[in-house]
C-alpha cells in the first residue's frame, strides 16, 4: 500500500515538473519569436546632420528698412522769370554757400537801377540844402519832412530794384553737391522751374518706421548701423536722433529719424538702406540653424540625438536614437535661432534630415554637408 503511494507521488511530481518545464519551454519559445519579429519590424536608420548646441553672444536688435535724406537738398530754381546769360554750373561739382550758379540776363534791370540811384542821389542834395534853408528859416518845417521822405522813397525804390537785380544772379543757399543740370546758355525759364539739384550730403538723414510696440524701448542716441541694400558688406554707424510725437493711425508704426556719416560720398539721399537698432546689452543664448526647428500649430518641436538606454556616453560607436522635444525660440538673425527653453547646453541636435525622423528612429550622422548658420549672411554671386 505505501509503496503504491509513492509511486503515485513521484509520478505526479514528474507530471507538474514536466508541465512546468513545458510552459517555461513556450515562454522562451514566445520570446524568442518576439524577439524575430520586432528585429523584423525595427525602424531603418536615417542619415542626418547634426551639431552639439552652444551659447554665443547675441545682441538683441530691431530690423527696419529706411531711407536716406540729406541734411539740406533743394532743387535750385528761379523767382523770377529770364534768359540765360551765362551758366557757371558743373554737374556733379561740389559748390560753397554763395557761390554763382547762372546769370540770367538784367541789362534793362540793371539800367532801370542806375536812374534810381541817381534819383536817390538828387533826393538826398535837396534834402540837404532843405535843411540849410530851414537852419535860417527860409523854409518851414513841413517842406522839410517832405524832403526828407523824398530821400526815403528813392532809397528804398532803388533796394527794391537792386533786389530785383541780385535775383537775376542764382547763388548756392549753401554748401553742397550739385546734380546734372541741362540748363543752356540763352534758354528761357519760369519761375520756380528746377534747373540743378543741390544735395549737402555730408552727413545724412535715415527714415524708417518700427511697430508701436518697440516705442517705450527706443530713445534718442540709441546706436544704429545701417547697411546698402545692394552691399551688404558697407555698414555705417550712426544715432537715432529723433522719434515722431505720435503714431501713424493706418500703420501703427512710429517714425524714426537717425544720422549717419557719409564723408566719402558712398551714400546717396533717396537710397533705401537696412537698419538695424541694437538693443540694451548683448546676452549668452543658445543657438541653432534655423533649418533644425520644426514650426508647426503645436509649438516649435526639434530632434535631440539620445544614446540608446544603457549606454551613458554619446560615441561614435554608440547607437544613437531620436527623440523629439518642444521647444521656446527667440529672436532670428541671419540664418541662427535663438532658443530659450527646452534643451541645454551639449545637446546634439539634429540639424538636418528630421523630415524623415518620429520618435526612436535610430541615427547616422554624417556632416559632410552641413545647413547655414551663418548670423550675418552674405549673398553668392555665380
Amino acid at each position: 500500500m505505501k509503496r503504491t503511494m509513492s509511486k503515485r507521488m513521484i509520478i505526479m511530481l514528474v507530471s507538474v515538473g514536466g508541465l512546468f518545464a513545458a510552459i517555461i519551454g513556450y515562454q522562451m519559445f514566445v520570446a524568442s519569436m518576439m524577439k524575430k519579429f520586432l528585429a523584423s519590424n525595427a525602424q531603418p536608420p536615417a542619415t542626418v546632420t547634426a551639431m552639439q548646441v552652444k551659447r554665443e553672444t547675441w545682441q538683441p536688435q530691431l530690423s527696419a528698412v529706411g531711407n536716406l535724406r540729406a541734411l539740406q537738398g533743394i532743387e535750385v530754381s528761379s523767382e523770377v522769370a529770364g534768359v540765360v546769360k551765362k551758366n557757371h554750373i558743373h554737374s556733379g561739382n561740389w559748390v560753397k554757400k554763395g557761390d554763382l550758379l547762372i546769370e540770367l540776363s538784367s541789362d534793362e534791370e540793371a539800367a532801370q537801377l542806375q536812374a534810381m540811384k541817381a534819383s536817390r542821389k538828387l533826393a538826398e542834395i535837396n534834402f540837404k540844402r532843405d535843411q540849410e534853408q530851414f537852419d535860417i528859416h527860409a523854409i518851414s518845417q513841413s517842406q522839410l519832412d517832405a524832403s526828407q521822405a523824398n530821400v526815403t522813397s528813392a532809397r528804398a525804390q532803388q533796394f527794391k530794384q537792386q533786389a530785383i537785380v541780385d535775383k537775376k544772379r542764382i547763388r548756392a543757399p549753401f554748401a553742397g553737391r550739385l546734380g546734372v543740370s541741362q540748363i543752356s546758355e540763352g534758354q528761357f525759364i519760369n519761375p520756380s522751374e528746377p534747373l540743378v539739384s543741390l544735395q549737402d550730403s555730408s552727413s545724412l538723414y535715415v527714415d524708417f518706421s518700427l511697430p508701436q510696440k518697440h516705442v517705450h524701448a527706443l530713445k534718442a542716441g540709441l546706436d544704429i548701423t545701417v547697411a546698402s541694400a545692394q552691399n551688404g558688406e558697407l555698414l555705417i554707424k550712426g544715432l537715432i536722433t529723433a522719434i515722431n510725437s505720435s503714431v501713424d493711425l493706418n500703420t501703427r508704426n512710429v517714425l524714426i529719424e537717425g544720422k549717419i556719416a557719409n564723408s566719402d560720398g558712398l551714400m546717396l539721399p533717396g537710397m533705401f538702406v537696412n537698419v538695424k537698432i541694437d538693443m540694451g546689452k548683448p546676452q549668452q543664448l543658445l543657438t541653432l540653424p534655423q533649418t533644425a526647428i520644426s514650426f508647426n500649430a503645436y509649438g516649435s518641436t526639434l530632434f535631440v540625438a539620445k544614446a540608446e538606454k544603457g549606454q551613458a556616453n554619446l560615441k561614435a560607436e554608440q547607437k544613437l536614437l531620436a527623440q523629439q522635444v518642444f521647444v521656446k525660440t527667440g529672436d532670428k538673425r541671419g540664418d541662427q535661432v535663438a532658443i530659450l527653453e527646452g534643451i541645454k547646453e551639449g545637446d546634439t541636435v539634429v540639424t538636418s534630415g528630421q523630415l524623415k525622423l518620429k520618435n526612436g528612429t535610430p541615427l547616422i550622422i554624417n556632416n559632410n554637408v552641413l545647413p547655414a548658420n551663418a548670423p550675418a549672411p552674405k549673398p553668392q554671386e555665380h
